[in-house]
């Protein structure tokens, strides 16, 4: 197996095990993202939890048989097997995940199973938001972006990053290249 097949089988297990744990939960990130048609990721996996649930995640994913690490950054736990790991996290783009951001993910099919996906409007706005002068790397946001414009409510956006310089740039590149 591939480095791409263990995070994919790693993905799957966190995923069954939140769902098992009744722990309402979804994909994030750059795997939400290629669950709605943009490029695969190539580096990890992503889910969101609420704040208010990340002890309720811990257990059910410790419950499972899965190895949970906690490292020193206080806003996500990992799901670790050899080099592979999936992180769940319950702040996103720097704010707390609330009960909201979870309930608007769809339900799709990924990899086979059946897991909430963060809504593709909410995978922009938490990329953009994330972005500052230690990361602002936009060759990584392009596809993605392309990839998802017509499933994106992109006057949310707008609002929604309206305070972040960084995000705000990356609009009017979006805008200058005709994406938008």
């Amino acid at each position: 197996m591939t480095e791409q097949d263990d995070l994919q089988e790693l993905l799957k297990r966190t995923a069954v095990a939140l769902k098992r744990g009744r722990v309402p939960f979804a994909l994030c990130g750059g795997y939400a993202a290629w669950a709605r048609g943009a490029p695969e990721p190539d580096h990890d996996a992503d889910f969101v939890v609420a704040e208010a649930d990340r002890e309720l995640a811990a257990e059910a994913l410790t419950a499972a048989g899965l190895k949970v690490e906690e490292p020193p950054e206080d806003w996500l736990l990992k799901v670790v097997e050899g080099d592979t790991f999936v992180d769940v996290l319950w702040r996103a783009g720097g704010a707390p995940v609330d009960a909201a951001l979870v309930e608007r993910a769809d339900l799709l099919p990924v990899l086979s199973v059946e897991m909430p996906v963060m809504s593709a409007t909410d995978v922009l706005v938490t990329k953009l938001s994330a972005l500052d002068e230690h990361y602002c790397d936009f060759s990584r946001l392009l596809p993605t972006a392309r990839a998802l414009r017509e499933q994106v409510d992109w006057d949310r956006v707008r609002r929604d990053v309206a305070g972040n310089d960084f995000g705000v740039v990356f609009l009017i590149l979006l805008e200058r290249l005709g994406i938008l």
